[in-house]
């Protein structure tokens, strides 16, 4: 038996059709700021939404965790039908691709330049009002951000922005590099420039 054949035959036996698993990969600091653990995207966005929950905000806003983006953006179509907001906003990871092997038209977005506001996505054209105004929010406040570099990827925000007779969307995301994997890795920096543009733009999108 090949070392192929035997680890997949390991696997079999500790787990059947339908399990669940993930990988066993430990949240780790890295050097300059830098930060490494599985499945960045979505849980990230989690977080974002569970500090906003914290706040006194003088708005009511309704926060949804949703499941099987992947698969579909299914808890996407079912929570905007059900909410049926009239603005949205996605709180994600989104892919950096800035390593040295990639080509300067893959990295997309970088690590270290902030939070990344995409003006179009595989999934969703966003509200220009709301792209024009998470970038004036952040410009004042002094909040590092950027845009995608490329139309690539796609969110929730595709199924939401098509929900009922559509809605307003904008996305508010984390760069992060080898997204998808067990060890995607983020700068801590990145991820309180989100946080803090999320809270300033909560503020600013009430008046629209």
């Amino acid at each position: 038996m090949d070392a192929w054949s035997a680890l997949m035959e390991q696997a079999q036996n500790a787990v059947k059709l339908g399990d669940y698993v993930i990988f066993d990969s430990e949240f780790l600091q890295l050097g300059e700021g830098k930060i490494k653990a599985r499945a960045l995207d979505d849980r990230f966005g989690c977080a974002v939404l569970l500090e906003l929950l914290k706040d006194d905000s003088e708005y009511d806003f309704t926060c949804a965790f949703l499941v099987q983006e992947e698969v579909g953006t299914r808890g996407a179509k079912a929570a905007a039908y059900a909410i049926n907001p009239d603005i949205a906003i996605v709180f994600e990871a989104t892919t950096a691709a800035d390593t040295p092997l990639s080509c300067a038209e893959k990295k997309v977005c970088e690590l270290g330049a902030g939070a990344v506001i995409p003006f179009m996505d595989n999934a969703t054209i966003y509200d220009k009002e709301l792209y024009d105004l998470a970038f004036s929010v952040a410009n004042q406040s002094n909040i590092l951000c950027q845009t995608k570099t490329s139309v690539a990827g796609g969110n929730d925000a595709g199924a939401i922005s098509q929900a009922r007779g559509g809605v307003r969307t904008i996305s508010i995301s984390l760069p992060c590099r080898y997204i998808h994997s067990a060890c995607c890795v983020a700068d801590e920096d990145d991820m309180f420039a989100v946080l803090s543009l999320a809270r300033k733009f909560l503020t600013k999108v009430f008046n629209i």
